[in-house]
């Protein structure tokens, strides 16, 4: 069975709106202005969640194959998720001034 899905497309933000381009380097699965992104996956790029909801930026972990990640939390079922940070990329790096809050003042 297939662990991960390909899938690198622009889309609109649905915490500030913001549109996001594709990455450079791999699939972007949220917002490099507010690190938001949408419950829509059971597995990365699958689309097969029922949930749709909001997942919000709780802190920032260190993995040492996968480097920095954005840990998320869906608000409407609580699911957790963890996304690689965008930083080395020339073309919407992710938003620095919100890593460093979570880094300062992660959430539970």
């Amino acid at each position: 069975m297939r662990q991960f899905t390909h899938r690198n497309e622009s889309f609109v933000c649905a915490n500030c709106g913001h549109d996001v381009l594709p990455s450079e380097h791999s699939c972007r699965n949220h917002c490099p202005n507010c690190l938001y992104s949408v419950h829509l996956d059971v597995r990365p790029g699958d689309r097969a969640a029922d949930c749709g909801g909001l997942m919000r930026p709780v802190r920032v972990d260190y993995n040492s194959k996968k480097g920095y990640q954005i840990v998320h939390r869906c608000e409407r079922c609580g699911h957790i998720a963890r996304n690689v940070l965008q930083q080395d990329v020339r073309v919407q790096p992710d938003n620095q001034a919100v890593i460093l809050r979570l880094m300062s003042h992660p959430e539970c």
